[in-house]
């Protein structure tokens, strides 16, 4: 399958355009055994950096494909190591910037898929958002180029979607990086006409990097993953074995098997315990809101909002 893929995506590449039937030709060859290759990405990368215009229909199959090496190429599946974020990272820094928006988002995709990316992955995307903001350059799947210090819609989107997303640092959990992202970009952009979801965006974020909670196994590493994969691969036969035997041979087990086997401990994360606790603003978080706020020696409209949001206790 990789060879007549190969050479699809090559004759593709020469042209600098990709025809319906090649795209179907592509899908074909590469979900007709069920897996991408390493190859098949890589052509694929070279074939998008060759395309003179992208269609929606080579986006979202890039997006997909690229999504399905990364995710699934190799086990655990669903698990984005950092050797695979660097390889991605790669692939699409290959000549310093995200040639494409479709590579901007097969990168988002791939965290809100995730059950665990790296944290260079994450920090890599919203530092190509940010320097796209901030110097007017960059492209949009939509077409056109952004306007110099001004967040748009699509650029208030990605920032959610990756801040907020269930393969960054656990669903809902902005970290101080990404809190810190969002006071550069408001305070370089304060005075232009932003997108009307930049306001919310900014509140949502800090308040959740101020009064949210994460949990320390929220998400299990690439490695832990492998492990426990691992071992049920080895165990599952001689488990099953094992809890056959204990209900034929001690039948009446059988009628307080769920008070024996797999009931669950009552000493769990006591959830609205810790959502109690990260409502508190600590002392280190108070110091380092005012050191924020005062950074530009001025409270904007925005941090007013900000501040009264936390005082509200929403």
């Amino acid at each position: 399958m990789t060879t007549q893929f190969i050479a699809v995506a090559t004759a593709a590449a020469a042209d600098g355009r990709i025809t319906a039937e090649e795209l179907l030709a592509l899908r074909r060859e590469g979900w007709g055994d069920g897996i991408i290759t390493r190859a098949e990405a890589e052509a694929l990368f070279a074939l998008n950096n060759s395309l003179v215009e992208r269609s929606p229909e080579w986006c979202d199959f890039f997006v997909e494909a690229i999504g399905e090496f990364v995710l699934n190429g190799t086990p655990p599946r669903l698990q984005c190591s950092l050797d695979e974020a660097e390889w991605l990272i790669a692939q699409i820094d290959h000549d310093g910037v995200v040639e494409s928006m479709v590579e901007l988002e097969t990168m988002v995709r791939i965290i809100e898929r995730a059950e665990n990316t790296p944290v260079r992955l994450k920090n890599y995307v919203l530092e190509q958002v940010e320097r796209e903001v901030l110097t007017g350059t960059g492209p949009t799947r939509c077409g056109g180029e952004l306007s110099a210090t001004h967040i748009s819609a699509a650029e208030c989107r990605i920032i959610r979607r990756v801040i907020f997303a269930s393969g960054g640092h656990g669903p809902a959990a902005v970290t101080r990086y990404d809190a810190e992202m969002l006071f550069r970009l408001k305070d370089e952009t304060l005075a232009e006409e932003n997108a009307p979801e930049w306001d919310d965006l900014f509140i949502d974020g800090i308040a959740n990097y101020l009064k949210g909670f994460t949990l320390q196994n929220a998400q299990v590493s690439h490695e832990r993953k492998l492990e426990l994969e691992a071992f049920v691969a080895d165990n599952k036969a001689s488990v099953g074995r094992f809890m056959g035997r204990v209900v034929r041979e001690v039948p009446q087990v059988g009628n307080h098997f769920g008070k024996v086997f797999g009931k669950k401990s009552a000493s769990g994360p006591d959830y609205a315990a810790l959502a109690a606790e990260g409502e508190k603003i600590t002392d280190h978080e108070s110091e380092w809101l005012e050191a924020m706020i005062a950074a530009d020696g001025e409270v904007d409209e925005l941090e007013s909002r900000l501040i009264a949001r936390l005082a509200s206790g929403d």
